[in-house]
């Protein structure tokens, strides 16, 4: 294992997909465009077109080929194609499992055990095609709590593996974003005005910006934000004569346990939740954590 190999199986894994023939197999990876709307970054295709050189430069070396690529206003779009015998299909597709794309992918046992640095570039090419920072994503409409948002849509298990991994290299969750009906609707104000299933979304994970600094952004207009954001954090409590870390630095089992009681809802017993939780009736983000096995 190297770190680029890393960096790849984390772009696949996050927003990824193999389509295989007789013959030969064509990995595809979506970088979306998320706008950050601030008057810092403007043209987010061109940071990406800019960004995918410095992809290429690391990751063609270890395809022994040439990757291609085509965009549009919402994503860019890498890709490349191998003969089903070539070692790094084979490889990619050891870590991959029967999975196809990044909805029914789990991250590998083995990829736990890559080195401290392996899995911080496994991290970056996952969060490198589902992650986004921008001035909106604050705790609690706190100006100076920056936060990263991970998306993963569907995929209940890689919320847990990608939050396990985080752990791994140190790195606390502040809040998971699920999309279970007594998180994402809570009061059932979508379900009376008849969106019943409106909580069906993405899940979002989220890490304090400057807990995020240590694997940062391979994608260029990322990593600005994520270190202005990241500063400016870090400024406001040295401002009020305290440490940061003592603020973001907590796994949720360090935190106080706040339950607000919520109603029952429909859509607790949905075909969508997995089955280790379908049915139960959650107060917290935390408990549906422990239960699918983010936990001490």
């Amino acid at each position: 294992m190297n770190n680029e190999m890393a960096y790849l199986l984390g772009m696949i894994c996050g927003n990824g997909e193999i389509k295989r023939d007789h013959n030969n197999t064509t990995i595809s990876v979506e970088i979306p465009h998320k706008v950050i709307k601030t008057d810092e970054f403007h043209d987010i295709p061109l940071y990406v077109r800019a960004s995918i050189t410095n992809i290429r430069n690391i990751l063609e070396p270890l395809i022994d080929n040439g990757i291609l690529t085509s965009q549009n206003d919402r994503t860019t779009t890498l890709y490349f194609t191998k003969p089903n015998s070539d070692y790094l299909i084979r490889e990619i597709l050891r870590y991959t499992g029967a999975g196809t794309t990044h909805v029914n992918m789990r991250i590998h046992p083995d990829i736990f055990n890559f080195s401290y640095d392996e899995r911080k570039q496994f991290l970056r090419g996952f969060c490198d095609t589902t992650a986004y920072i921008r001035r909106s994503n604050t705790e609690r409409g706190i100006s100076y709590m920056h936060r990263v948002y991970i998306e993963v849509p569907q995929n209940w298990y890689m919320v847990i593996d990608v939050c396990n991994l985080l752990k791994s290299v140190g790195i606390p969750v502040q809040n998971i974003d699920w999309a279970h009906p007594n998180m994402r609707d809570g009061k059932l104000t979508k379900y009376n005005q008849g969106y019943q299933n409106f909580w069906k979304k993405e899940h979002q994970i989220k890490i304090y910006a400057n807990e995020f600094e240590i694997i940062g952004f391979g994608i260029e207009h990322k990593n600005i934000a994520l270190n202005s954001y990241s500063q400016e954090l870090k400024t406001a409590f040295s401002i009020l004569g305290k440490n940061p870390i003592d603020r973001t630095h907590k796994f949720y089992w360090e935190t106080r346990i706040i339950n607000k009681n919520k109603p029952f809802h429909p859509g607790e017993s949905d075909n969508f939740i997995p089955s280790e939780i379908r049915g139960k009736h959650y107060n917290s983000w935390k408990q549906i954590a422990k239960d699918l096995g983010y936990a001490e």
